[in-house]
């Protein structure tokens, strides 16, 4: 028999996930760099745990056709898990590099799109000297902004996933799905 789930139950909850979300989020903006250091930490401990997993199957499971890829794939997983625990600002430093990258590469391809595209021309090509002009601050700021930028990225993901948990708790409270188009 299946069980039948009442709507709004348990609204409470989910509210308090969201609530918590926005605490940390606030936190974060609050110490970026320590929510920096934290990330890169815990992210050198995934990298860890899953290569040494991936080891100990290359070795147990010896003759597997996947054996040489799992000792290729956890070895430079502990190399880089160990280096993110061992010397967290490296791993700072290596994230805003690459967050750089990523906003110069998509600078130029919006302003590439803006200049072949008649119809919001303008906006995209703005977007992409905006983009272009922030990963030009990100690089000649590395010192601060490698300690502080995924603190802030990661600030915002919380916020951000903070309110639309509280926003969903309030519709499941009045029985309505999350995010329901009236009439539909």
């Amino acid at each position: 028999m299946a069980t039948r789930v009442t709507l709004g139950a348990g609204w409470g909850w989910l509210l308090a996930s969201g609530v918590v979300s926005m605490v940390l989020g606030v936190l974060a903006l609050i110490w970026p760099f320590s929510a920096t250091l934290a990330a890169t930490l815990v992210v050198g401990w995934l990298f860890l745990i899953a290569g040494a997993f991936a080891l100990i199957g290359a070795f147990a499971g010896r003759g597997h056709r996947r054996s040489n890829y799992l000792i290729g794939y956890g070895a430079l997983s502990v190399v880089a898990g160990l280096l993110l625990i061992l010397n967290p600002f490296s791993g700072a430093v290596s994230l805003t590099l690459l967050v750089a990258v990523w906003l110069a590469v998509r600078g130029v391809m919006e302003i590439a799109h803006g200049v072949r595209d008649a119809r919001g021309r303008a906006a995209e090509i703005v977007l992409g000297v905006i983009n272009l002009l922030f990963a030009a601050w990100v690089l000649t700021s590395l010192g601060w902004t490698a300690m502080t930028l995924p603190g802030y990225f990661l600030a915002f993901a919380f916020l951000f996933g903070g309110g639309t948990e509280i926003a969903a708790a309030l519709h499941h409270r009045r029985g309505a799905p999350a995010f329901a188009r009236s009439g539909v």
